[in-house]
C-alpha cells in the first residue's frame, strides 16, 4: 500500500470484554483496543462497560467503539461514556451518517468479488482509515480470511487489514498487503469474547517480525 520500508504496522485488538484481557493486550503491545457495541455480537458490551474497560488504557493506546447501524442516540451515549474514543462504523452507514457526530472515524468495508474499494474509500474521504474485512453473514467477527488479491495496489486512505488474522498468517498479510494497521479479534481468543494473553503476545510479536522482514527486504 505504498508504505515506507521502515513503517511500523499498528495493532488493534478488538472485541475485549474483561479487565484482564485489556491489561494483557496493552502489555502485548496493542496500539488500539476495540469495544463492540453491537448487541447481536457475542463480544457485545454496553457503553458503561466499555467506559470501565477504557479507563484502564494508558496514554497513546486508543479506545475504538465498533458500531453497526446504530441510532444517533446510541452513538452519542457511547461518546459520552468514552469521550476520547475513535468510532468504527461497521454496518451500512452512509458518509453523512459517519460525519454526523463530528468525530474521527474508521469505515469498514466488507470485501467480496466486485467490490470497488477505491470508489468506496473515495466516498468516505473523511475517514481516518478504511478497514477491510471478510464478507460474511452478519457484520464482522466471522474469523474468515478474504482474498487479499481483491485489494488495490493503492488507496486514498490508510488501510487496516482484518478478517481471519491470527498468529500464523498475520506476517504473510503484512508482507503481501503492507497495511497501515492490522485488526484481530477471534484469532487471539480461547472462546468468543475471551482473549488469550499468550496468543495476543505472539500475534504482536509476529507483526513486529514481519515489519523487520519488510524493512530488510527493501
Amino acid at each position: 500500500m505504498s508504505l515506507s520500508s521502515d513503517h511500523r504496522t499498528r495493532i488493534k485488538i478488538c472485541g475485549l470484554t474483561r479487565e484482564a484481557d485489556v491489561d494483557a493486550a496493552v502489555e502485548a503491545g496493542a496500539d488500539a483496543i476495540g469495544f463492540v457495541l453491537y448487541e447481536k455480537s457475542a463480544r457485545h458490551v454496553e457503553s458503561a462497560r466499555a467506559a470501565e474497560l477504557a479507563r484502564r488504557l494508558p496514554p497513546f493506546v486508543t479506545p475504538v467503539l465498533l458500531l453497526v447501524n446504530a441510532s444517533p442516540a446510541t452513538v452519542h451515549r457511547a461518546l459520552d461514556a468514552v469521550p476520547d474514543a475513535l468510532l468504527q462504523f461497521h454496518g451500512d452507514e452512509a458518509p453523512s451518517d459517519c460525519l454526523e457526530f463530528g468525530r474521527p472515524y474508521i469505515r469498514a468495508a466488507r470485501m467480496a468479488p466486485g467490490v470497488d474499494l477505491v470508489n468506496f474509500a473515495r466516498s468516505y474521504e473523511s475517514a481516518r482509515a478504511i478497514l477491510v474485512d471478510a464478507h460474511v453473514e452478519g457484520y464482522g467477527g466471522g474469523g474468515q480470511v478474504f482474498d487479499w488479491s481483491l485489494l488495490p495496489a493503492a488507496l486514498a486512505r490508510p488501510l487496516i487489514l482484518s478478517g481471519g488474522l491470527g498468529v500464523d498468517n498475520v506476517g504473510e498479510g503484512i508482507r503481501r498487503v503492507r497495511p497501515w494497521a492490522v485488526d484481530v479479534s477471534s484469532g487471539v481468543e480461547s472462546a468468543k469474547g475471551i482473549k488469550d494473553a499468550g496468543l495476543m503476545r505472539r500475534f504482536c510479536l509476529a507483526v513486529r517480525a514481519a515489519d523487520r522482514q519488510c524493512a530488510g527486504d527493501a
